[in-house]
């Protein structure tokens, strides 16, 4: 779970709702002073447990490196709406959903996409249906595959107790922070507050699905390799990860013929433990790509699947 460093917006930050052709997602955006123009744009998708909140310590620094930056609630996440089904939560719909992100944002040009943890997962997914809308795509402390064989139990301990409890969110966080008391860290009653919020605010339909996916994702690095040959891709991670090992981020690049950047001193969520270091990272890699579209087969459009809407409220 990250924790974000701060809760406040950057000064030419903002919060509002992203239209799109599958709903409404919540986001955050920050971008270069008024009337300057922006260096790009980047959609930042957030991880398992996580939200939009996870980016925030970016912001401020990709924005005054000229960027433009929107990072997102996924479909159930958080202040995003979502169904109380399950089918809409498959990596493949959340692939779709980034898809139908990117063209809202109505970019000069082609778009930056991240993903952390979970989110790399999503992200590669869309990259393989189709990149051509991408100037780039990092994956940000995110595996080949399935989580590690630790991260599985307690993945697969997490959504039991979803499958059987989802209906009080409250009592299961309650029993995760009595479980895990290292993991209640925050000194203000403001981000102890929000953590609560996000977790109850999270669907767990959402949960559930992507708690799966965790512990059963195949390693599709050669598909995406295949899929985006020409695009400029970057693996970036902290020095230790409890989640997936570095050694297998490093064989990941490799694979990938990307680039590949170490946060010193940080772990699992370098954009939270080490904002303005992860920021220069990937404002120099972001400056280093050509920003020309990537040629791709044609694909079906992102289409709804019926029941799937985004525009109402959790509940």
């Amino acid at each position: 779970m990250s924790k974000p460093p701060t809760l406040a917006l950057p000064p030419s930050g903002r919060a509002y709702r992203l239209d799109t052709a599958r709903g409404a997602f919540a986001a955050l955006e920050a971008g270069p002073a008024a009337g300057a123009p922006a260096s790009g744009t980047a959609l930042l998708v957030p991880g398992y447990t996580g939200s939009k909140e996870d980016f925030i310590g970016l912001l401020g620094p990709l924005a005054a490196a000229g960027y433009r930056v929107v990072a997102v609630d996924g479909r159930g996440q958080y202040e995003s709406g979502g169904p109380r089904t399950r089918e809409p939560y498959a990596l493949e719909e959340l692939a779709r959903d980034v898809l139908a992100q990117t063209a809202a944002l109505r970019s000069d040009g082609p778009v930056h996409l991240l993903g952390h943890s979970l989110g790399g997962l999503i992200v590669r997914t869309a990259v393989v249906r189709d990149p051509a809308p991408y100037a780039s795509l990092t994956l940000l402390s995110s595996g080949a595959g399935a989580v590690c064989e630790e991260q599985r139990a307690r993945t697969n301990m997490l959504v039991s107790a979803l499958e059987l409890m989802g209906d009080d969110m409250a009592g299961i966080w309650a029993a995760m922070r009595a479980m895990d008391p290292r993991d209640a860290v925050p000194d203000s009653p403001e981000l102890a507050a929000f953590l609560r919020d996000r977790w109850v605010g999270t669907l767990p339909e959402q949960l559930i699905v992507t708690g799966r996916a965790l512990m059963d994702e195949p390693d599709r690095i050669d598909e995406l390799a295949a899929a985006a040959p020409g695009l400029a891709k970057l693996v970036l991670s902290g020095a230790s990860d409890p989640v997936w090992p570095v050694s297998e981020m490093d064989g990941m690049a490799r694979r990938l013929g990307a680039a590949r950047v170490v946060v010193p001193g940080t772990e699992h969520s370098p954009n939270a433990e080490a904002p303005v270091a992860t920021a220069a990272a990937l404002a120099a890699f972001w400056g280093s790509c050509p920003g020309t579209p990537v040629e791709a087969p044609a694909q079906a459009p992102a289409d709804v699947p019926a029941g799937a809407s985004t525009e109402s409220g959790t509940g």
